[in-house]
Formats: C-alpha cells, structure tokens, sequence
C-alpha cells in the first residue's frame, strides 16, 4: 500500500520529471535485455527494469537461482557495461538539470 499518494498536478508533474524524464532506452550488449537509464553524475545511475529485461538477463537469472537468492542492490555486471559503452558513446548523457 501506498505511504503517499499524489493528488495536485504540481506533485504529478514533479513525480514524471524525477521517475520519467531523461530516462534512455539501454540495451545489453550480451543479453539483449532493454532497461531505462539516467546518470545524473559520474557517479549515480538510475536503472529501470521491466519484468521482461529482469527475465531477460541471464546473470540475474543465475543468482535468484542459487541459495537465498540474489542481493536486490547487486548490479548485473554485464547490463553496466553496456551503460558504461552507452555512455562513452554519447547515448546517455551525464549531468542533473533542473536540480534533479
């Protein structure tokens, strides 16, 4: 359940600008598997995954299947190396604007 649900067009538009806006289509060089990313700095990336990509990316399909499964905050290597590429390439663009 929801802690907080927006109700004015002002906090609707500021949630679509911080989850939406800026957001590029990544596909991963290995698996193919295609999330949502933002680098706001160096040093911060912000990636969405659908249900398709996570069922997709083979590297998290190895872990959820070994014991405990996997750690939500692990990174899938390969899918950040392909960012790392999407970047170097131009793709993603770097830098907050608007304070976000």
């Amino acid at each position: 359940m929801a802690s907080f649900v927006p109700t004015s067009e002002e906090t609707l538009a500021d949630l679509r600008r911080y989850t939406e806006e800026r957001l590029v289509d990544v596909a991963c060089l290995d698996c193919l598997a295609r999330v949502r990313v933002k680098k706001n700095s160096d040093h911060q990336t912000s990636v969405q995954w659908s249900a398709e990509a996570r069922a997709a990316c083979q590297e998290f399909v190895r872990r959820d299947q070994r014991p405990g499964g996997r750690d939500v905050h692990e990174p899938c290597t390969r899918l950040m190396a392909s960012i790392d590429d999407a970047v170097r390439a131009g793709a993603v663009p770097v830098g907050a604007y608007d304070g976000y």
